[in-house]
This record gives C-alpha cells, sequence and structure tokens, in this order.
C-alpha cells in the first residue's frame, strides 16, 4: 500500500538495535538481528541452530551494518509514492504561485502591476485574479492606483 503524500515515510531500522539483538544470543535465542532486518527465512534458520552453530552469529557482527542498509533501502523502495516533507522555507506546489507573487513583489519594492504579476507567476488571467484577490484576502496586498497614470497596482507588504 502507497502511502498518501502527506504521509511520512516509514522509520529506518537501526544498526544499534541489531547489535543489541545480536546479543540476544547469549540468552539462547539466535537470530533476532536477521529478523529485524527483514530476513525471515536465515533468521529462523539461526533460531534452530543456535546461529548455525555460533558460527553465524560470530559472522553477523561484520554483517549487520549491510543487513541494516539493505533493509532500509528496501523499505525506501516499496514506498515510491513517498513524498517527502518541505524543508522549512520550501515551496510546495500548492502555494508556489503565492509565494512567486509574493517574491516578485518584493523584487519590485512591494508593488505590482497586473502584467507582472502574470509574467512572473505565468497563471492564466482568471488564475491569476484568483490569486491576487486572494492575497487580499489575506491582508498580503492592497489594491492602489498609480499616482502618475492611474494604472492598478498591488501593493505588498513584503
Amino acid at each position: 500500500m502507497l502511502p498518501s503524500s502527506g504521509q511520512t515515510m516509514p522509520p529506518q531500522i537501526d544498526s544499534g538495535v541489531a547489535y543489541l539483538l545480536w546479543c540476544t544470543c547469549l540468552l539462547g535465542f539466535c537470530g533476532g538481528q536477521r529478523f529485524y532486518a527483514g530476513k525471515i527465512g536465515s533468521g529462523l534458520l539461526y533460531l534452530f541452530t543456535f546461529g548455525l552453530f555460533g558460527f553465524g552469529q560470530l559472522l553477523d557482527l561484520a554483517l549487520i551494518p549491510g543487513m541494516v542498509k539493505e533493509r532500509n533501502q528496501t523499505r525506501r523502495g516499496r514506498y515510491l509514492g513517498y513524498t517527502p516533507q518541505p524543508a522549512v522555507g520550501a515551496v510546495s506546489e500548492a502555494t508556489a504561485p503565492m509565494q512567486k507573487l509574493l517574491r516578485a513583489a518584493k523584487a519590485n519594492g512591494g508593488t505590482l502591476s497586473l502584467a507582472q504579476a502574470a509574467l512572473h507567476t505565468e497563471l492564466e488571467p482568471a488564475a491569476l485574479q484568483a490569486l491576487l484577490k486572494q492575497a487580499q484576502q489575506l491582508d498580503y496586498a492592497e489594491v492602489t492606483n498609480d499616482p502618475q497614470t492611474g494604472a492598478v497596482r498591488y501593493r505588498f507588504d513584503v
């Protein structure tokens, strides 16, 4: 099952935990590290043969990092639909037009004409009008007129 786009990737397994599970062989339970790394078949083999008579357990001391790395790669591969959460300051697709508009306003001294807004956001006229209306509703911008030409300007508080 693929996660939804807002869902985070499943937690990765840790080498430290695998080594702790390896230590359970001292109590008679061998193969715990292999179960943890997703190697069920060899985990069962280790369980019933006491870690391949101890030799397999000793060998696993060197193999655990590779098994953990392989398991984590496999888990990531199963979640192809995974989309990482955007980093702080990153722009998601849903907010990209507004972010473009705000950046353009900042670059133009806080004031944009309709044509400048269209140029920077690359939106169709109807979508641009909706975006500018949204900016007004959010109190990002106010509509003014150019004192010399009377043209409509959008003044942003950036």
